[in-house]
């Protein structure tokens, strides 16, 4: 009920109609996975270097229909932020304006469900783009892996300290792990960690 109230005054603050499809209906079976590097781990200072995503549909990644994109940041990039995710300034030269790849990630994503680890961090970066420019916040419904994971495990080891750190899920998981920290990798990985759980006999999504 609380979201429905928050999206009925989110939709009359959107000053674009052209984006009223984000608040369509969604697709019972429809999701997109993402994830971003950024310049920092400050919404409110840092900017988007980077945005990977992909489609799962019916049980499946569909890993032909992906976004990737390289975004040229107004902030500077961070050395701890470049150990992290290993994208230089020199990586950036050819990349492109936000506010073109907002508008693309929009289309893409649509009023389908996103799905993230960390996925508040992610939700607040693409937020602090659009906000100013349409008046909203994104309203697609949310689904965070790790809290998924957490009531998972919960059920198997009650009154538990669960890891939740995103190596401990995929082992756990027994999900390879592909090249760390590239947005796309990481969409791809906790598509398949929300799969998995997703389709456990005890897990209601």
């Amino acid at each position: 009920m609380f979201n429905i109230i928050k999206n009925y005054f989110n939709k009359k603050n959107l000053k674009d109609e052209k984006y009223l499809y984000l608040f369509d209906k969604n697709s019972d079976d429809e999701y997109v996975c993402f994830d971003c590097e950024t310049t920092g781990l400050d919404p409110l200072k840092d900017d988007i270097i980077s945005i990977g995503a992909v489609i799962i549909k019916n049980n499946t990644i569909l890993s032909s229909k992906k976004f990737v994109k390289l975004v040229k940041p107004k902030t500077k990039l961070q050395e701890d932020a470049i150990k992290v995710h290993h994208i230089r300034v020199m990586d950036l030269e050819e990349a492109e304006d936000i506010d073109d790849v907002i508008e693309e990630f929009l289309e893409f994503i649509g009023n389908k469900k996103l799905v993230g680890y960390f996925l508040e961090f992610d939700i607040a970066m693409i937020n602090k783009y659009i906000k100013p420019k349409l008046g909203i916040t994104l309203p697609n419904k949310t689904y965070e892996v790790s809290a998924i994971y957490h009531d998972w495990k919960i059920e198997k080891i009650p009154q538990s300290n669960i890891d939740l750190r995103f190596n401990t899920i995929m082992k756990d998981l027994d999900i390879p792990i592909l090249g760390k920290h590239d947005a796309y990798n990481d969409a791809i990985m906790t598509s398949m960690i929300f799969l998995k759980l997703k389709n456990q006999a005890k897990v209601r999504i």
